[in-house]
Formats: C-alpha cells, structure tokens, sequence
C-alpha cells in the first residue's frame, strides 16, 4: 500500500496562528500540515469570506487567519520548492466548514440528465426531404405529441411536485424549530426557568394541564370589546401554548411588547391584547381555587421549627412595587410611600407555615399603613379567636385582630430585653424571614423591577395577584427540609 506523504508548512516565527473560523480548533502550534491564509485585501472577496465562515461584526486584522481546511483542494496552489509557501488561487473562498461535514453536495443533475431516453431512431430514409421538394418545413400546430412523450413529461412533473413537496415539509420542519416558542426551550429547564420562572418544563406541562380544559371558556379582549362571549370565526395568529408562554416571558421578564412582537413574529397590538387576556383568564381561573388552607391541614404540615409556635395560621406581611408618579398633586400624596421614598402601590402577603401562599390582598396606593391595609384587606374575616397570626415588629395590629400576634419584643423604654425575650425575638425572625423568601419569589417576576406605568394600572392589580398564585405551581417547596415525604 502506498504510504500517504505529507508536505509541511515551514514554520517560520514564534506566534501561533490560528484559525478563526467558529468550530475550528487548528492551530500552527500542534499542527504543521495546514497552511494559514490572510484574509485578501479586496474589500469585496474579504466581504465574501466574512460571509461564508459566518462571522457578525467581525474584525480582521493582519493576524487572522483561515486555515487550509476549508478550501477546496483545486483552490490551493501547492509550492514549487520545499521552502516555499502553498498560496491560493485568485478568487479563492472558504468553502468546507464544520456544518456541512467539510464536503459540499453534489451538483444536481439536469432534468434530462436524470432520465436515460431511447436513441432517437434514424428514419431519413423513409421520409422525404423537405429542401428537396423545395417546400419549408413548419411547424405542425394542430398536432399531437406522442403518447410516450406525454407520459415522459408526466412522470417528470410527478417527480418533480414530490420533490418540493419534501422539501416545504423540510423548511416547514426547520422553521418550527426555529420558531420562538414554548417547544423550542422544551429540552432545556435552565431556559424554561429564565422564559417562564418554572423550575422546569415537566412542572410547566403539568401547570397546562391545569389550565387546559378552561380554555374554552377564555373571552379574548376584542370578543369583550365586541360583547361577543362565543368564539369568532377568525384564526389566532399563535397556538394557546405559546400565547400563555408569551404571557410568562412578560411577566418573568418585564420584555417589552415590541421585543415580544418581534419574537413571536405578530403585531405589537396583538402582544397587548394576548398579555390582557392571559392576565384575565389565569387571574379567573387560579382566583377561582380557595388558598386558604384549613386549621387541621396547617397543623398536619406544620413544620418542627414551629413546635413553640403550634397555632401559627398565617405570616402576614406587606410588599411595595414602584410606580409612576401622577401629575396631580392629591393622587402624589396618596401614591407616596414614607418607607420607600417614593412612589408605590402596597400589597399585603399571607403564607402557611409550611410555605404555600395563602392570602394576597389586592393592591392599595403607597400612604396607606399595615394596620388599616389588614383592616381593608379582607384577611380578617378568615381568622378565628383559636388562630395566631405571626408578623413584624412593625405591625401593629393587636387590637383588630380576633386571635393571638406573634411579634418580636419592643424594648419599650427599658435598657435591654431579658433573656427569654431576646431568644423569642431571633425564633420569631428565623420564622418570619421565610414570608419574605415567599415575596421575593414574586419579585423575581422582572415586570415588577421597573417603575409601574400608569398606562397599566387597570391591570396592575391581575397581573400582580396572578403572580402571587403562580409561585405555588412554580417552583418547589420554599424550604426543601419542610417537604413531607410521601407515605410508603
């Protein structure tokens, strides 16, 4: 067998070129057989290399180099003499790359090339010459081909309508894939989470599962804007899974509605009405599902680190969102938030002991206290005199509620707290913190990080309660020690 014989580059230098093709790993360092072209001075041939090794807003410098691997061998002239150079040929572009195999496909043949036809038969002997009669030849328009013509051509037509048929399925296929959407990220949990705020995609299924069968019931914004309750003739540009997870980029991300628009491929006003008639139908539906968790099954989960604190219904505290600042001074002072410095709108927030969500109030303007937003927000109507309600140092609710506060002491005027208070204080706060982990994971929502426009205060109130109740699907248990294993 005949040994293949390699001839190599002489190296000349100290610096390593190499290659800057994406995917390519040569280098000059380890590899002496491939040769490292610069890129031409042509602007136009340069721009075609840019092209073709696929490299946006790229650079070249008079050290980038393409290696030899990706041109073709009759693109590479060979040196004349061991100490010579290979170069390339005038016109030369990369061609053979990492995503094509390094090999280009065949020429496709001809339609005549791909079919073997007879021999034309030679019947000039029986056929009189036209020049000899001294009559032209015509064409004959008013006859018919031959029968093994037509059905040549046939075939042929067959064959080729069989071949873009494939190939729009091909595209079809590609572009679905391609397509931003909920099936594009279904393979990977770390995107699911960033795109939607669910641990993962199984989590997310099972939540649609949820939701799914309520579909039918949704009235879209135009259908309401039209008083008409049964669904329209007319085609939704996106399938319900992907408007819903167009809703949750919203939501998780805070995108603005023109991104999403040209994300998703449709109108920015269709996004506007998508996201208004998610935020209505989950706040309907979820909203429909009693959260408040009866005394029994509070204390069958109840925690251990609750064992001095057995009566603990609830952990109540508030949260604040930044908004807009109204022009009129009346609406200022009522938006203004003393403790923020700023403008807000406040909510009051409940969990179990055990962590789910159990009570979100709707949202009030920045002045109002704790006090009087436990008064207005309804939380006092579900608590009984043989509950306990676990909050703040700041909360003063005492005298309106109908059941016993766990609060961390007041030194009162005194010098120091005694030693059992300052235990109950830390034991209490160890506690409590987690209602604070619960309010982060709603913030962890992006449309909450920016400041709230007025534009959308009509909704403000869904999308913000519809955020409180989808932290119970999203993730996991808010202490992973707290979870009850399953019964053998």
């Amino acid at each position: 067998m005949k040994k293949t014989t390699f001839k190599y580059q002489r190296v000349s230098g100290t610096t390593a070129e190499h290659c800057c093709v994406p995917q390519c790993q040569a280098s000059a360092k380890y590899n002496t057989v491939l040769s490292f072209f610069t890129f031409p001075a042509d602007a136009e041939l340069r721009r075609k290399w840019i092209v073709a090794i696929r490299r946006d807003k790229f650079t070249v410098t008079p050290h980038t180099r393409v290696c030899s691997r990706h041109f073709k061998t009759e693109d590479i002239r060979e040196p004349a003499s061991e100490t010579s150079r290979r170069l390339l040929k005038k016109g030369a572009v990369p061609v053979l790359f990492e995503w094509n195999n390094f090999s280009l496909p065949p020429t496709r043949p001809g339609v005549w090339e791909r079919r073997e036809r007879p021999p034309p038969e030679d019947d000039r002997e029986d056929t009189p010459d036209p020049v000899t009669f001294g009559v032209p030849m015509y064409h004959d328009y008013t006859s018919k081909p031959e029968a093994a013509v037509v059905d040549l051509v046939l075939e042929e037509n067959s064959s080729l309508r069989e071949e873009i048929r494939l190939l729009r399925l091909q595209i079809e296929g590609l572009a679905l894939r391609q397509r931003f959407g909920i099936h594009r990220f279904a393979a990977s949990d770390k995107d699911i989470r960033f795109f939607t705020r669910f641990a993962s995609y199984d989590l997310l299924m099972r939540f649609w599962g949820l939701i799914a069968n309520s579909l039918p019931s949704m009235v879209s914004v135009r259908q309401a804007q039209r008083g008409a309750l049964t669904e329209s003739s007319a085609t939704h540009s996106l399938q319900p899974i992907d408007e819903f997870f167009l809703f949750l980029n919203d939501l998780a991300l805070g995108s603005k509605q023109r991104d999403l628009a040209d994300r998703y491929g449709i109108h920015q006003s269709t996004v506007s009405r998508i996201i208004t008639t998610w935020s209505n139908f989950l706040f309907t539906v979820l909203g429909s599902v009693r959260i408040w968790i009866p005394e029994d099954e509070i204390r069958r989960n109840l925690p251990a680190d609750f064992k001095d604190y057995p009566d603990t219904t609830v952990i109540l505290d508030c949260t604040e969102l930044r908004c807009q600042c109204p022009s009129s001074p009346l609406l200022q002072s009522e938006v203004f938030s003393s403790y923020k410095s700023h403008c807000t709108l406040k909510g009051l927030i409940g969990i179990a002991p055990h962590g789910p969500v159990t009570f979100i109030s709707a949202l009030y303007a920045g002045s109002i206290s704790d006090k009087q937003i436990t008064r207005e927000s309804g939380v006092l109507s579900v608590l009984k005199p043989e509950m306990a309600v676990m909050v703040d140092r700041g909360f003063l609710i005492d005298d309106i509620v109908p059941c016993k506060v766990y609060r961390p002491a007041f030194l009162s005027g005194r010098p120091q707290m005694s030693a059992s208070e300052v235990i109950g204080t830390q034991a209490i706060a160890r506690l409590r913190v987690h209602v604070e982990r619960s309010i982060r994971r709603v913030k962890e929502h992006k449309i909450f990080d920016s400041v709230i426009p007025l534009r959308v205060f009509g909704s403000i109130n869904q999308l913000y309660t519809v955020a409180c109740l989808l932290t119970n699907y999203e993730n996991g248990p808010l202490v992973k020690a707290w979870a009850k294993k399953p019964e053998v």
